[in-house]
């Protein structure tokens, strides 16, 4: 029988993998544009859920998983989730007692963050133009932030009492 901190383990790796899965699903263009970075929305909520599980090197890792998967320059998703996570970890106890609303407002900035930090890497490496649907996935994953935090919250306490 495995333990508690082991079967919580296997559910971060889970959400991780599936979240891993959604990043790379083949979707046709209109929906592409609004597809979120399900990764960086699923190590948000584990960073501040249990911050003495997943911090910074874990966010790293899964971020240079994630570079290989998605075929981008090595190293971009590694910081962009290392970054996210050292501001969820420097915050993880003022975030957990905000309501879900103020928590979607911090994931907001952390998602613009990210995107800015990736167009920005971008444009040094390509000439990526600056549209407004670039700035979609933001949004779609503030809007679902509600959701996913109930659907993982319910997996940890799932896991806790097993």
């Amino acid at each position: 029988m495995l333990t508690n901190k082991k079967q919580n383990i296997h559910g971060y790796f889970l959400t991780l993998l599936l979240a891993m899965c959604l990043k790379v699903l083949p979707l046709p263009d209109y929906l592409s544009r609004l597809n979120p970075d399900w990764v960086l929305l699923i190590l948000i909520y584990w960073t501040l859920a249990v911050p003495e599980r997943m911090g910074v090197f874990n966010a790293w890792c899964v971020g240079i998983i994630v570079d290989v998967l998605t075929g981008r320059l090595l190293g971009q998703q590694a910081l962009v989730y290392a970054l996210v996570s050292y501001t969820c970890l420097k915050f993880h106890k003022r975030l957990r007692q905000y309501p879900l609303l103020q928590q979607s407002l911090f994931v907001f900035f952390s998602l613009l963050f990210a995107q800015v930090l990736i167009f920005w890497i971008e444009r040094i490496d390509s000439t990526t133009e600056f549209t407004l649907i670039f700035w979609l996935p933001v949004l779609v994953g503030t809007v679902l932030w509600p959701m996913i935090y109930v659907v993982l919250r319910f997996i940890r306490i799932l896991g806790q009492t097993r």
